[in-house]
């Protein structure tokens, strides 16, 4: 992945992007901290790009599991990625 200009080493989930695409994304979606890599990765200045987090916190119809998403809380609120919360944002979940 190296040999692409403006580029740097990437790996994991960005790195099968760029082999499907062959560019930066311009939307991604996430719902953990495994995802943090590809939220960033679709962000490349002065594009727009949208970066979508799940939050899952929603006990009573479907799984609660924020652990495991706290850093990505955190890069979403300090970079304004977007998030929605099960709870809050859905009236209908899906089982």
């Amino acid at each position: 992945m190296n040999g692409r200009p403006g580029l740097v080493s990437i790996f994991g989930e960005p790195a099968r992007l760029w082999s499907r695409i062959g560019k930066r994304p311009i939307f991604a979606a996430g719902n953990s901290n495994g995802d943090i890599p590809m939220l960033q990765f679709t962000n490349k200045p002065p594009r727009p790009a949208f970066r979508l987090l799940v939050l899952h916190d929603d006990a009573a119809r479907e799984f609660d599991y924020v652990s495991g998403a706290e850093k990505s809380l955190a890069l979403a609120k300090q970079y304004g990625w977007t998030v929605v919360s099960m709870k809050q944002d859905w009236t209908t979940v899906f089982a």
